[in-house]
């Protein structure tokens, strides 16, 4: 627990790259993504940020943005898995969502597998509500849930 306390999130770069391609090795390998996606996202129209724990990269979160869209859209959100459920998850979200708002975008979206129930409850206690299911919306075919939170004054503390 005291490895989640002494963590800083803070704006990925491209010297993160190792790190993301390793954070992901923990994952299914339908669920990674290939070195030449992380590097093409941090790179692109996005906003990426990582947690960092005693020196190592312990989380990782990426929104995308689509130009004339008031919908931002978090595009994947990873945690370690034996460092999962100390609250990183939650961090990298909200700064992420912060990010999104102070772009002016007024929701947030997401994808997550139906079968990751653990996600979804994250999502929904963090405020997102279920918006749609897409079948057959992962590569093996699984079905997707989409989810949404409002931005802005509503959604934030202090404004």
């Amino acid at each position: 627990m005291s490895d989640a306390g002494q963590m800083e999130i803070r704006p990925a770069s491209v010297g993160d790259l190792d790190d993301l391609v390793r954070l992901e090795e923990a994952f299914p390998e339908e669920d990674r993504f290939p070195r030449r996606t992380w590097r093409r996202l941090l790179d692109g129209n996005t906003v990426s940020h990582v947690a960092v724990s005693g020196g190592t990269l312990v989380g990782a979160a990426v929104l995308l943005f689509r130009t004339g869209s008031r919908v931002a859209r978090l595009y994947t959100l990873s945690v370690t898995p034996d460092l999962r459920g100390k609250g990183i998850a939650r961090q990298l979200m909200a700064v992420g969502e912060a990010a999104a708002a102070e772009k002016d975008y007024d929701r947030m979206r997401l994808e997550a597998r139906e079968s990751n129930q653990h996600a979804i409850l994250l999502y929904e206690r963090s405020g997102y509500r279920v918006i749609a299911r897409v079948a057959g919306y992962y590569p093996n075919g699984e079905t997707a849930v989409r989810m949404e939170k409002p931005l802005g004054s509503s959604a934030s503390s202090g404004r």
